[in-house]
């Protein structure tokens, strides 16, 4: 059986950011949604404003892959069950709700150090903020043309 939008959101959340707390989760929560809501660029081209094709697009989510460099990965939307927290924030941002803080941030990552200006390694997007171990990224120019 496939997982509903919200199960999936959720599951996500859990497995991207369940340890970052609300903030943190619902950070990642908003990157999720602009990407699914941006208006132009690469991820209006691919995702089509559908959240499945967003968290499918291969590449982008460690959490939506089984299998990483060769290496089975264990930490995946399938094998980390959501707690409601995260039901909460699922049906948060598929209501329309982003964190301000995060404005229309495309990106997120943990870079296990200090925040690069520029993420990701292509210069599409440029800091905006930190968010306990992530920091975000909102698009520049050069995104349009992805």
């Amino acid at each position: 059986m496939a997982f509903s939008d919200r199960e999936l959101l959720a599951r996500i959340i859990k497995c991207e950011a369940g340890g970052e707390g609300d903030v943190g989760m619902r950070a990642v929560a908003t990157v999720i949604m602009n990407r699914v809501r941006v208006p132009y660029g690469e991820y209006h081209r691919i995702g089509q404003g559908d959240l499945r094709r967003i968290l499918y697009q291969a590449g982008q989510f460690d959490c939506m892959r089984t299998e990483i460099n060769g290496v089975i990965n264990n930490q995946n939307v399938w094998s980390i069950p959501p707690d409601q927290i995260h039901y909460d924030i699922a049906d948060w941002a598929l209501a329309g709700n982003r964190l301000f803080t995060i404005g229309y941030s495309l990106w997120y990552f943990n870079p296990y150090g200090p925040c690069p200006g520029i993420f990701p390694p292509n210069g599409v997007g440029s800091f905006q903020v930190s968010i306990l171990q992530h920091c975000f990224y909102n698009p520049t120019e050069l995104y349009a043309q992805t």
